[in-house]
Order: C-alpha cells, then sequence, then structure tokens
C-alpha cells in the first residue's frame, strides 16, 4: 500500500488497476472451469485487490483526480464484476432447480385403504 503521505500518481495507480484486472481473469477462469476451490480462492483475491484499489482511488480522486484512462478501466472492471456476479446468480438458480426436481417437496403416500396422505417423512428438507 502506498503511505497516506505519498501522493498518487497515474504510475503508482497502474500495478493497482492490473492486479484488479489479472484477478478478474483469474476468476473468469476459475468459473469457466467449474473449480469450486479456485473460485473461492479467486475471489477472496478478488475482493482484496478491490479493496486496494478503491482505497487509493480514492485518495487519488481528493488528491488531484484520477486519469481519465485509469478510470476507465475501473469501470470496465467493475462492469466485469457485476457481469460475473450475475452468471453466478444464474448458476445459482439454475442448480436450485434441478435439485428442486430431484428431491421433492412434499411427497403423497398411500395407506392400505389406498387414501392419501402427506408423508412425514417425504425426502424433503426443510429449515
Amino acid at each position: 500500500m502506498t503511505p497516506l503521505h505519498t501522493p498518487v500518481t497515474a504510475e503508482s495507480l497502474e500495478p493497482t488497476i492490473s492486479n484488479v484486472e489479472a484477478r478478474l481473469g483469474e476468476l473468469s477462469q476459475a468459473m469457466a472451469e467449474r473449480d469450486s476451490h479456485g473460485i473461492e480462492n479467486a475471489a477472496s483475491d478478488l475482493q482484496r485487490a478491490l479493496a486496494s484499489a478503491l482505497d487509493s482511488f480514492s485518495r487519488a480522486a481528493r488528491s488531484g483526480g484520477v486519469p481519465p484512462l485509469l478510470r476507465r478501466r475501473l469501470v470496465r472492471a467493475s462492469g466485469q464484476v457485476a457481469a460475473q456476479r450475475e452468471t453466478l446468480a444464474r448458476a445459482t438458480a439454475s442448480l436450485d432447480r434441478a435439485l428442486e426436481g430431484l428431491i421433492p417437496r412434499e411427497a403423497m403416500v398411500y395407506d392400505a385403504r389406498g387414501a392419501a396422505s402427506l408423508s412425514a417423512h417425504s425426502g424433503s428438507m426443510r429449515a
């Protein structure tokens, strides 16, 4: 991290935004490979990189501004984060639908007389 008394320059912001972009690439790769451990690690690394970038960019904005090129790169990175969040949300919803098809919420059972009732042990899981 850059000390607070050191002015933030475009040159000092470049490695910060490059780190965010690299972590985004790693997360995209892990998601494409469906590597849950890799996704978790890449997401943690990305979170740290974003926190550092936001701190650096905030200080740069207070001390004279952020060069337009770096601002656009940060905005693009933010858009990529939003897109990955959306992809993850769609994957989660798809998994939930698949699980609902495999694990019925309530199962009907029939007694000796043929009357239907809900099973107390239907295999459904409730929180």
